[in-house]
């Protein structure tokens, strides 16, 4: 799905639904602002565009093939970004799939493509219906507000993922079982990914000596810096949550360690214990005249052996604070 938005500074109203033909009319004034949104894009959709803007071939296979990393490429005249929004499921297998968005960022349009619904972008289109403001800002504005929207869907599955940490925690010390192990390998896939997926794009807006990687209107450089201050917290968070999650993994290990050595040291015990009474029973069970054989009351007096031997071992053991 192919849609057009044109601005037109002269009238300062937005045009839906342009016309790509005349796009040459359109940019010639450089205050005007062509937007062009494209949706599950073909590759009649990238021809279009490649007859429309001339845009260099390795762009154009960036977009065909999905890219596993944000980054940004300069060209002569235009910019091409890869940015990715999350798509978060507790129920699935996967719990966080990435939604690729690449940009094509000109002096006075900007073409965004991607294959999935994006709230993002649609929350873009719905202002742009209301006010021309996202748009007579100029490229880097209205790209601002798309990234935007992205970095602010990050922050409720940062948000629920905290939640459940705490409450797997909350868990692990009253009922450490396997199930709670696999939940946090999982929390722990996700928050990796979760790294992966925003540690490159805060280096596209990382600002080095006063520089961005690509042009920035001065008017707009503050919403940047705002922007990459989202980006720092989610970062901070993301390494905070790893470090609880690898640390609840290092407890549950503790608990489950301390639980066997528990029960190691109980069955050493027993077994301590039933040593020598398997002795006497061993020694009298021999097939061989013994003292006292023919007694009645020698079984009487080696069970009452076997249970005084068994109550002084129990005895040292306690005293020595091994029971």
């Amino acid at each position: 799905m192919l849609c057009i938005y044109f601005y037109d500074h002269a009238t300062n109203k937005i045009y839906f639904d342009a016309d790509l033909s005349r796009k040459d009319e359109y940019l010639k004034d450089p205050r005007n602002l062509l937007w062009i949104d494209i949706y599950d894009c073909t590759a009649k959709d990238l021809e279009l565009l490649a007859n429309a803007f001339q845009f260099h071939p390795m762009a154009l296979e960036d977009v065909l093939q999905e890219s596993p990393r944000a980054k940004v490429d300069r060209y002569d005249d235009y910019y091409f970004f890869v940015f990715h929004s999350l798509r978060y499921d507790e129920e699935s297998d996967e719990e966080i799939t990435t939604v690729e968005l690449d940009v094509f960022l000109g002096s006075n349009y900007l073409v965004t493509i991607h294959k999935d619904a994006l709230s993002s972008v649609a929350r873009v289109v719905k202002q742009c219906w209301y006010t021309s403001r996202l748009m007579q800002r100029g490229p880097d504005y209205l790209l601002y507000n798309l990234v935007d929207g992205i970095i602010d869907e990050y922050f409720p599955i940062l948000e629920r993922i905290g939640v459940r940490i705490d409450e797997l925690e909350d868990e692990l010390y009253v009922n450490p079982i396997q199930e709670v192990t696999d939940e946090f390998l999982a929390l722990k896939r996700t928050i990796l990914l979760l790294r992966k997926v925003i540690m490159p794009q805060r280096r596209i807006f990382a600002n080095v000596n006063g520089r961005y990687s690509f042009q920035i209107q001065e008017e707009n450089k503050p919403y940047y810096m705002d922007l990459v201050d989202n980006i720092e917290r989610i970062i901070d968070t993301t390494d905070t949550y790893r470090d609880l999650v690898n640390g609840a993994m290092d407890t549950y290990y503790s608990i489950v360690s301390n639980r066997t050595n528990e029960v190691m040291r109980y069955l050493t015990i027993i077994s301590t214990i039933m040593m020598p009474l398997t002795f006497i029973t061993g020694l009298f069970g021999m097939n061989v005249p013994l003292p006292g054989a023919h007694s009645p009351y020698t079984l009487y007096i080696i069970l009452l052996g076997m249970l005084g031997l068994t109550v002084i071992m129990l005895w040292y053991f306690r005293n020595k604070d091994w029971v």
